[in-house]
């Protein structure tokens, strides 16, 4: 399975669902960096699922215990090693699966690709779960960032049509972004929140979910890393981005918008500020031709909405190959869109911090 990567910074991620337990290995990371274990369990609780109506009621400690590559909560420059247990793990729930597969799910494709020996149980390593090492690995990676004062932020620019302020037409702040590090539910906007709020409930009450878009912004980010074509910085955060299950779309400052403009709308002018060169608009969303400029990097995911619903649904059974109705057991999130803020900023976080020692050099890490 392709569950590696990264330039400079190799990441894995191994584990299943509901195997003893999922974890992540981590390679490349600087030595000298000093952990702070409160802020990482912090970001491991906003990932995980809460008593909140909209999320799973699967109950996970999301407790990552480090194996190697830290010494006195300081990073030795040795691989970094952590796992975290699976303790609540229903595995009946699955072993329908195997021949009526879910719709939207790797069930099908699984099988296919790994010729039916794939772990169905909770979607195996195609799980969502495998996001909670995701997670660690993008806190290790901010604590990184935040000695260079590079601040990462995200919140729920939509859910099922209701939209937040967005990152575009203010003035971040480091202030902001950490606001919305520390909110339950990251939003902007109070109509929002109560909008979206409503939506949940409405589709719970019906038995079906929601996706959304999750918008992020990143401050303090150098000009000049970063390259043209194969590794510039749009693709390197988008594959990390595409590696999260429920992301099926990504897009940079304007994004899809820039084709209803014309250039003379949507071009970003240089100039200066303080001595400090900087573009007036912020289109670009921070990268031009690959490479950092400089100006707040912002970017939107699109999430899916959960494929697991308590609706009945049409699927092949693949023994008698005739259409039959599908019900799914199990405990499963209304949305994930409010748990993927923090997946989103993790990704993120990873992909600067490959990008960057790349650039730097371990030695000046």
């Amino acid at each position: 399975m392709g569950s590696v990567t990264g330039k400079n910074l190799v990441l894995s991620v191994f584990g299943e669902s509901h195997g003893k337990a999922v974890g992540v290995t981590l390679d490349g990371f600087p030595s000298g960096i000093h952990l702070d274990l409160d802020q990482i369990a912090s970001e491991m609780e906003r990932r995980s699922p809460k008593s909140a109506a909209y999320s799973t009621k699967r109950s996970e400690g999301d407790q990552p215990e480090i194996l190697s590559g830290v010494l006195d909560n300081v990073t030795t420059g040795a691989p970094i090693c952590a796992v975290i247990r699976n303790s609540d793990a229903r595995s009946s729930d699955y072993s329908l699966f195997r021949d009526m597969p879910r719709p939207s799910h790797a069930d099908y494709t699984g099988a296919v690709r790994y010729h039916n020996a794939n772990d169905v149980r909770g979607g195996g390593h195609f799980s969502g779960r495998l996001t909670a090492p995701f997670v660690f690995a993008g806190a290790l990676c901010r604590q990184y960032l935040h000695t260079k004062n590079i601040v990462i932020g995200a919140h729920i620019a939509e859910i099922a049509g209701v939209g937040d302020t967005g990152f575009s037409g203010l003035s971040l702040t480091q202030a902001l972004l950490e606001f919305l590090n520390h909110s339950d539910f990251p939003v902007m906007s109070m109509d929002a929140n109560k909008g979206m709020r409503a939506k949940i409930e409405e589709a719970a009450q019906s038995m079906d979910s929601l996706g959304g878009i999750v918008e992020c912004a990143v401050l303090g980010f150098p000009a000049g890393i970063g390259s043209p074509m194969f590794h510039n910085v749009e693709s390197v955060i988008s594959s990390m981005l595409f590696s999260i299950p429920a992301v099926k779309g990504v897009e940079f400052g304007a994004g899809f918008a820039f084709s209803s403009l014309k250039g003379s709308e949507a071009n970003d002018c240089f100039c200066l500020n303080n001595g400090r060169v900087e573009t007036g608009t912020n289109f670009n969303g921070g990268i031009n031709g690959g490479i950092s400029n400089g100006m707040p990097i912002v970017l939107r995911a699109a999430i899916k909405p959960v494929p697991s619903i308590g609706r009945e649904q049409l699927t092949l059974n693949l023994k008698t190959n005739k259409i039959e109705t599908l019900k799914i057991p199990g405990r499963h999130d209304v949305t994930v869109v409010p748990r993927a803020v923090s997946v989103i900023e993790a990704a993120v976080a990873v992909s600067l911090t490959d990008l960057l020692l790349e650039a730097t050099g371990y030695e000046n890490a």
